[in-house]
């Protein structure tokens, strides 16, 4: 790393050609970032004894990243909360619905909980918040998820190499334009296992999704492309493209010229398995590779054998400026296995880097623990009478790609903004889809309403009977949802609730799922909406009604919605 000359900085300076970095899309300053890194538990769950330490290393990890991309003109510093969050709800509760109802359900918790951002600030405000839990079961520790009684291996495994990557994770991130702030979920599988790469999923979502950074086309090995899945955040970059769209100038990287030895110790150093898939009794080696002529002063390399046990350090000696191996011991049964190194060189440089590996007797059978963890108990095994989470998503069918404003029957003035939809501000209006989807299916939205917020509705049809799901409309000093019509009767009826379920300029994710003889809506992972009996009872009011008697059509009713979202999926029979 290279620090900007005290000449050229005043030249700089004077002539006012010091730019300040934005977000990708150049509304908010990112000269100065602020991180909040919070550690999400559910009520149902207990902390990991070594939590903090996990989160001050990610925090370092992601935060010298940082420095190396953008030198002096963007400072970013990750600070972590100094308690766990506890949730209000349990690891059941969070977990309905599907990926993006947890995210929504977890970060507004915490962002409620926390105030986040609501003070006026000199830097950009981040939220990242790191999960206890994955949206699906998962023993990340292992790498297992049950199926049935037998225990599954899942996760990305390549040559021998572990990388972050589960089906059953649930990692997002979004950047609240409007806001001017990020928010950015990890979940279990992300972070608290340390896989090579969990850093740059750390950093993907928490500080790029988070300030509008896109996935680069075409892909390569950078943080917002494959990064991950090849190597740690040391090894990784952000494209120079990225980089010039955030304001980022070269000219005033080229003239940072004094090197940084810790940036130069953090780029260059790794500690990789020798061998990738060691066998009990065998024993296991580190390889270390270093800055050239590194001369090393300490060397401390710890393990652990359970994600709760306690971290066993083992002697380092060698001969030379720098070890090129680190033992670990041996093992005499399969076993997963996460190490850290720290190292100190004799410049006064220093680093960390954590790591995982797994002791198997055979290359291609995952070790088996000798107790389930709670991610790997049948629910029949747990107790309880827990709720039918949601199908993992089939292909899905992005309704607003298909959207042509000009062709589409509408009624008032529907509009693209940003790429987005966006409703208008009028009674009654309706924009009538081209899709006529045959039951069972999911309708997912991630609506965010730009007024105070009033009805939303999403038009539906079973066989010969058309009918709504009405969202959050306001009469008087309540906010009803409700479908309608069922036995003739809109809102008010049996299926009626009565809350508010929006917030102004804040994300919501909306499910429907409609079967030939179920009405089930959830909002932000929270079911609001539910009935059961014959189609025949459901109807549509003449108000509401569009062209085609088929197709599927979306309502608003005195509020502008913008949908960021809005995808169909086809559910298997239940």
């Amino acid at each position: 790393m290279k620090t900007l000359c005290t000449a050229a900085l005043l030249t700089l300076l004077a002539t006012g050609s010091l730019s300040a970095t934005t977000t990708f899309d150049g509304r908010h300053d990112t000269s100065l970032i602020d991180v909040t890194v919070v550690y999400f538990v559910p009520s149902d769950r207990a902390a990991l004894p070594d939590w903090r330490e996990r989160l001050d290393y990610f925090s370092r990890r992601i935060e010298r990243f940082h420095q190396r991309e953008f030198g002096s003109q963007s400072t970013m510093k990750a600070t972590v909360h100094a308690e766990p969050l506890v949730s209000e709800f349990t690891t059941a509760e969070l977990r309905r619905g599907d990926g993006n109802a947890i995210f929504f359900k977890t970060l507004r918790e915490v962002d409620a909980r926390l105030k986040f951002g609501q003070d006026k600030q000199d830097s950009f405000p981040i939220l990242l918040v790191l999960s206890e839990i994955n949206w699906r079961p998962l023993d990340d520790f292992y790498r297992l998820h049950p199926e049935g009684d037998a225990l599954v291996f899942e996760g990305n495994l390549n040559r021998g190499q572990h990388f972050p990557g589960a089906t059953s994770g649930g990692s997002r991130a979004t950047y609240l334009a409007r806001r001017g702030v990020g928010w950015g979920l990890v979940s279990a599988d992300g972070w608290r296992v340390p896989y090579r790469g969990t850093d740059c999923v750390i950093y993907h979502e928490g500080c790029g999704h988070t300030v509008g950074l896109p996935h680069p086309e075409p892909g390569n090995g950078s943080v917002m492309s494959m990064g991950q899945y090849r190597g740690w955040l040391s090894e990784s970059w952000l494209d120079k493209e990225q980089k010039l769209k955030m304001a980022w100038d070269p000219a005033i990287a080229e003239q940072e010229t004094e090197a940084d030895p810790n940036l130069e110790l953090y780029t260059h150093f790794r500690a990789l398995p020798q061998t990738m898939v060691p066998a009990p009794d065998d024993e296991v080696r580190l390889k270390l590779d270093w800055p050239e002529d590194a001369k090393v002063k300490t060397l401390r390399v710890r393990y652990q054998t359970a994600i709760d046990g306690p971290w066993i350090e083992v002697p380092q000696s060698w001969n030379g400026d720098a070890p090129q191996l680190a033992t670990l011991g041996r093992f005499d049964r399969p076993t997963p296995l996460s190490y850290r190194v720290d190292a100190e060189l004799e410049n006064g440089a220093a680093t960390e880097l954590w790591g995982y590996l797994q002791v198997r007797s055979d290359p291609n059978t995952s070790p088996l623990p000798l107790t389930r963890s709670i991610d790997l108990l049948t629910a029949a095994t747990r107790g309880g009478d827990e709720r039918r989470l949601a199908e993992l998503p089939s292909e899905e069918i992005d309704l607003l790609a298909g959207i042509d404003l000009d062709k589409q029957w509408k009624h008032h003035d529907w509009v693209q903004v940003d790429g987005k939809l966006q409703s208008p501000k009028n009674y009654g209006a309706r924009l009538e889809l081209s899709d006529t989807p045959q039951p069972p299916y999911r309708l997912t939205a991630i609506i965010e309403p730009l007024d105070e917020p009033n009805g939303l509705l999403f038009g539906h049809c079973v066989g010969s009977s058309r009918f709504v799901t009405l969202f959050n409309y306001r009469n008087g000093e309540q906010n009803l949802s409700a479908i309608e019509n069922v036995d003739g009767q809109n809102v008010g009826n049996d299926t009626t609730f009565r809350g508010q379920l929006f917030k102004p300029n804040q994300l919501s994710q909306v499910i429907v799922e409609v079967t030939a003889g179920s009405v089930e809506a959830f909002v932000d992972g929270r079911r609001i909406l539910y009935w059961k009996g014959n189609p025949d009872r459901l109807s549509l009011g003449d108000y509401w009604k569009t062209p085609n008697p088929k197709a599927l059509f979306l309502g608003a009713y005195d509020c502008r919605y913008r949908f960021h979202r809005l995808t169909l999926e086809s559910l298997s029979e239940r």
